[in-house]
């Protein structure tokens, strides 16, 4: 063969060699997630892997195309003041986290977050917002980070966090909200994952006290509501006081902020200082203290600030512990973790200790039973018995009154004749025991006739007695002596004599 000439080797190296950089350029371009298939790293920014940061860009607007790989998009610190819906042409399926603050940004349309289905994470603080739309962020419904502190927000549609299952952080703070719908917590269901809310620092003035007592202690706990213009009231004390007893970390953290306005003072004061000062005199509310009556049932709830409960345990006062297997007589443990007290007795109150273990500390519970010595049936019951008791009386008294006074006389014709002392003979020991029948003297019918005093029999000691008893014919024996009962003498109550009206 003919020996080959030495620019003819070179430029079949030549030519080797471009093909060798063309087969690298085209497998990293293959292996990159930057490659031909997702897009180009924009200008200005800076790709690593499936993160892109165009942070202080000088942007004004979202650059296009973006990679469809892009997992982070950090925007922030740039001019995109408006945020179309068609800021993401394409489907950006990887997308989960969106950083755009600190970019004046005042308009978010309601459809700008269709094309992101799997954002976990918004941040949009330090903005320029000043309104939360409605259904602003329905489309999100694995979002569970949201940041608009910072902003202008002064209103909040109750539908702005619809659909928003698995939100479990919401900043709001530093802004100039009036009243925030707590009625989406109230019941759980809008948020049922919500485990901080930021509300400080906004222009709150009051609170519904209730609403919030009421809502889980575990929200309570990183419920934070420092630094509003509140005005002061014994129930606003008492629930930042229970904070501060439960050491919830939205109190414990951030006393010297939580204060609030009392009329005549010039400047805010703590709320915590409003115990015992006046004008309030404010005292502080047991934590936990529940009420019945016999035969009630009721149910002790062990309100902890834990998630991720392990297990728990109550223990009565009479020191028994109530496991979650079952109950412990008329005392039952519920799946939520109450406990459940039924046919309530005198010996059931007491103060009942709720021990809950969960992930990383315990806690410890106490809730201070009180049960009344009476059964209540409905709401008139008390009132009745008590209007039972005052007639019974009134006609006891109004018995014994007539008994005293209003007693009939024998005969009608000697009502008005004065009645003198009754002789000394007639003693109690000689009548009341006596069973003579008294006998009136005279024909029946003949009206009476008063006695002289030379009438007087044995024993009458001279005197006389004004339609007294006549005195019995003489006989003789031992009977003789014998008297007959005096109608007037305590006998009277025992005789069996007819009273004649």
């Amino acid at each position: 063969p003919r020996p080959q000439r030495p620019c003819e080797a070179a430029g079949q190296s030549a030519a080797m060699g471009g093909v060798g950089a063309a087969l690298a350029s085209l497998l990293l371009a293959l292996l990159s997630p930057w490659g031909a298939a997702g897009g180009s790293c924009p200008p200005r920014c800076v790709c690593a892997s499936n993160i892109l940061s165009c942070s202080q860009a000088v942007l004004s607007a979202v650059p296009a195309p973006l990679p469809r790989f892009t997992a982070v998009l950090d925007l922030s610190h740039n001019n995109v003041t408006r945020l179309r819906a068609d800021w993401a042409p394409g489907r950006l399926a990887h997308l989960h986290a969106l950083l755009l603050s600190h970019n004046g940004l005042s308009f978010v349309s309601t459809e700008a977050f269709a094309h992101v289905p799997h954002l976990r994470h918004l941040d949009l603080s330090s903005n320029r917002l000043r309104a939360l739309e409605e259904n602003l962020f329905s489309d999100l419904a694995e979002l569970e980070v949201l940041l608009l502190y910072n902003n202008e927000i002064s209103s909040v549609d109750r539908t702005a966090f619809e659909n928003l299952a698995r939100l479990r952080k919401l900043y709001l703070g530093q802004n100039r909200i009036a009243r925030f719908p707590l009625e989406l917590l109230r019941d759980g269901s809008r948020l049922p994952q919500l485990a901080l809310l930021d509300l400080s620092a906004n222009r709150l003035r009051s609170l519904p006290v209730g609403e919030l007592q009421a809502l889980p202690a575990w929200l309570r706990d990183r419920l934070y509501l420092h630094g509003n213009p509140l005005a002061c009231d014994c129930p606003l004390f008492q629930l930042v006081a229970r904070g501060r007893r439960r050491r919830l970390s939205a109190v414990m953290d951030f006393q010297e902020e939580l204060r609030c306005l009392l009329p005549a003072a010039p400047a805010p004061v703590g709320i915590l200082a409003l115990a015992g000062r006046q004008p309030l005199n404010c005292s502080e509310a047991r934590e936990a203290v529940l009420e019945g009556h016999l035969g009630d049932t009721v149910t002790l709830s062990c309100d902890t600030r834990l998630r991720g409960v392990r297990s728990r345990h109550w223990v009565t006062p009479g020191g028994e512990r109530v496991l979650e297997e079952g109950g412990n007589g008329s005392a039952a443990l519920l799946a939520n973790g109450s406990l459940q007290l039924r046919a309530l007795r005198p010996e059931d109150a007491g103060t009942y200790a709720c021990w809950v273990a969960g992930p990383l500390l315990n806690e410890t519970l106490y809730v201070e039973l009180l049960v009344h010595n009476f059964t209540l049936h409905g709401p008139h019951d008390t009132l009745n018995t008590a209007y039972t008791t005052l007639v019974g009386c009134i006609l006891s008294v109004v018995l014994v009154l007539i008994y005293l006074y209003l007693t009939p006389c024998r005969c009608c014709c000697c009502r008005g004749a004065e009645k003198p002392p009754a002789p000394r003979d007639d003693s109690i020991n000689s009548s009341v025991l006596s069973a003579t029948p008294n006998h009136a003297a005279g024909v029946p019918g003949e009206p009476c006739r008063s006695r002289s005093a030379s009438a007087t029999g044995p024993g009458q000691n001279g005197r006389f007695k004004v339609g007294g008893t006549p005195q019995p014919p003489p006989q003789h024996g031992p009977k003789a002596q014998r008297k007959v009962s005096d109608p007037d003498s305590v006998s009277s109550v025992f005789s069996d004599t007819p009273i004649v009206v």
